[in-house]
């Protein structure tokens, strides 16, 4: 029954509460061992989708309604980034709680569609608990989808793509292909050594400025700049910047803070390394230069192309299947369609870069869930042309060769600020494609405000 008005200001309150808060815990129909089998279905499969990159607000609106369909209707769901906690609360009983510790394994889309679409099976009914687990376990154990070799290739055409959206030729291009796939092998060796992600991330960097160093060296007539700018764009391709802003403006603040200063950590390294080589540069008086060059000056018809082949790589790269492929090399021609015209309407850079964003957020929310696959296959490959390498470098070199830091410092916020353009372009572009998508959104509204009191 509630209250009229007037009786909730009788004792001292303004107006009805508008959600319904503390709710007591309701008698549990099932017994022990389903409750426990249901719950570990629920945090596994949450378990999973944080390990490869889902967002904090996908993982809770999906173990919360995996556990629904088995009639556990008050869970509570907590993400840390780190960690997944869900605890059933029941009148009759002590509460059960379980906890798993997530590892990131990187991003694999063919594995995270493959764990939503038994989300969405089991969501449905019909699937029961042992044979939803034996599923989820074909799907988590399943092998890599490509081999190493088709793996790197995926790496080095989004470096040569890159070069080519930059302005570069196909030495250019080629260059940066096998700088890339130097790279690449670096960082697999340093990881399997156990070395952390950050100086992994410094060797990454100083592999890709030291080439630029030895082709200035060597006379090479090409543009070496590129091939740095190229190697970034890579390097800061596989960085959850879209899930830290996602997770900040769904109201999941500790999960976006930890994916945050993930980001900035990674970025750092990034840093660290292109000003180390550069610094020794300078001290041996070798002649560098950054010649200008960006995405919003390539012609129409090479941006387009190069925009598909970096979206479509980085999927490949990613663990994409042919036809989760070809959607992101639609996406990749979707943002660079998008920046072109907005920056032909005379925007800056960052404002291009969101308008873009928006329209790959809208664009993968609406179709990716008819043509079953990942919203973020989208998202985060349709952005990767547009990701500021160039500028990055441009401000390091202003800093450390020529001593600008007033200009360097300038370039690199605005590099900052297409960064955070890009996140929350995708974001915003989402939550509006959501009450158009149909079938699920009003659940998932309701689901999803549950979740955001996680934290």
């Amino acid at each position: 029954m509630r209250f009229p008005d007037r009786a909730w200001r009788a004792i001292g309150g303004s107006a009805p509460p508008t959600e319904p808060i503390g709710i007591r815990a309701q008698p549990s129909p099932m017994d022990d061992l389903t409750a426990h089998a249901a719950l570990g279905l629920a945090l596994r499969i949450g378990e999973s989708m944080l390990a490869i990159g889902a967002s904090a607000a996908d993982v809770t609106a999906t173990v919360l309604r995996v556990a629904a369909a088995y009639g556990l209707t008050t869970c509570q769901v907590d993400v840390t980034f780190t960690s997944l906690m869900v605890s059933y609360d029941r009148e009759d009983a002590v509460p059960l709680t379980a906890m798993h510790t997530v590892r990131t394994r990187g991003m694999d889309y063919t594995r995270l569609q493959g764990v939503t679409d038994l989300a969405r099976v089991v969501s449905a009914g019909g699937v029961e608990i042992e044979e939803a687990h034996h599923r989820l376990d074909r799907v988590v154990s399943a092998p890599r989808t490509y081999r190493r070799s088709v793996h790197a290739l995926g790496w080095s055409g989004v470096a040569g793509s890159t070069g080519i959206l930059l302005g570069g030729g196909w030495l250019v291009a080629l260059i940066a292909a096998l700088t890339t796939a130097a790279i690449e092998q670096s960082m697999r060796v340093l990881d399997r050594r156990g070395l952390p992600l950050f100086f992994q991330q410094v060797v990454g960097a100083a592999v890709a400025t030291g080439v630029a160093v030895l082709l200035v060296a060597w006379q090479v007539d090409v543009r070496s700049s590129l091939v740095v700018a190229a190697g970034i764009v890579v390097l800061l391709a596989g960085l959850s910047l879209v899930g830290a802003a996602e997770d900040a403006i769904s109201g999941f603040p500790v999960t976006a803070a930890a994916r945050a200063f993930e980001v900035v950590t990674l970025t750092a390294g990034i840093v660290v390394g292109i000003a180390g080589v550069l610094d020794l540069v300078q001290r041996a008086q070798v002649p560098l230069s950054v010649v200008p060059g960006s995405p919003s000056t390539a012609p129409f018809v090479v941006g387009l192309a190069a925009s598909a082949g970096i979206a479509g790589f980085w999927a490949l790269a990613s663990e994409a299947r042919p036809r989760a492929t070809g959607l992101a090399a639609v996406a990749g021609t979707l943002a660079w369609t998008t920046f072109w015209a907005a920056s032909e309407l005379g925007t800056g850079p960052a404002v291009a870069s969101g308008i873009a964003a928006v329209a790959i957020g809208f664009s993968g929310e609406l179709l990716t869930e008819r043509l079953r696959i990942p919203p973020m296959l989208v998202a985060v490959c349709g952005i990767v042309p547009l990701l500021p390498g160039l500028t990055i470098y441009q401000g390091l070199f202003a800093i450390v060769v020529d001593a600008d830091i007033e200009g360097g410092l300038t370039a690199l916020v605005g590099a900052g600020a297409i960064g955070l353009a890009l996140a929350a372009g995708v974001t915003l572009g989402e939550y509006l494609g959501r009450p158009i998508r149909g079938g699920r959104d009003r659940y998932d509204r309701r689901v999803r405000r549950r979740a955001t009191t996680a934290e």
